[in-house]
């Protein structure tokens, strides 16, 4: 066990489940690899895109559910990880997990679950941009989508077969991006 926690520290129960809550380990390539700036990170996939979230929120629900639809055809009978960003305002779902530090020292409640969670934990009501988890992926770790707390995007990174079906859905406004080019959307401010 990490850190001498015992199996109950590392489990909370939601919607009559119990769910694994992760720890800096099972986010440990990211952190190793991930640089602050304006670049999209980690530098570890083969290709790289950002999708821009819906304007105020108008359509997030069909869209977020798009996004999984995708990710799920990538990622097929696998858990997720689903992490959710401590804000100090938006759910976690579970705030009395231990959190993990990624990016600029940034609070994580980190989940085991999956595709279906990460459509349904956070409301569609509570925030135009905090509907899905921040940051997802799946075990084996072959995509990551990540939201930063400020942005009005999303980063991916993954093979090519998934940005290339993302970009070819008319419904999102998907861009591909360089490794070392700025993730920024042309119109959008990264702050």
């Amino acid at each position: 066990m990490p850190h001498g926690r015992d199996r109950a520290q590392l489990t909370r129960v939601k919607d009559g489940r119990s769910w694994q809550i992760g720890d800096s380990s099972v986010v440990a390539w990211i952190a190793a690899s991930t640089v602050t700036g304006l670049t999209i990170t980690p530098p570890v996939f083969d290709d790289y895109a950002t999708i821009v979230i819906p304007d105020g929120g108008r359509g997030s629900a069909q869209h977020d559910q798009l996004v999984i639809a995708l990710l799920s055809k990538h990622s097929p009978n696998q858990p997720w990880w689903l992490a959710y960003l401590d804000t100090g305002s938006d759910d976690v779902i579970f705030p009395d997990a231990t959190p993990v530090r990624l990016y600029a020292n940034w609070s994580y409640v980190l989940i085991e679950a999956g595709p279906e969670q990460a459509l349904a934990w956070r409301s569609h009501d509570t925030g135009w941009n905090r509907t899905l988890p921040d940051l997802l992926f799946p075990a084996d770790q072959s995509w990551l989508l990540s939201t930063l707390w400020d942005d009005d995007w999303r980063c991916l990174g993954g093979p090519t077969s998934l940005i290339e079906a993302l970009q070819q859905e008319p419904q999102l406004d998907v861009r591909r991006v360089s490794i070392d080019g700025d993730a920024t959307p042309s119109g959008h401010v990264a702050r």
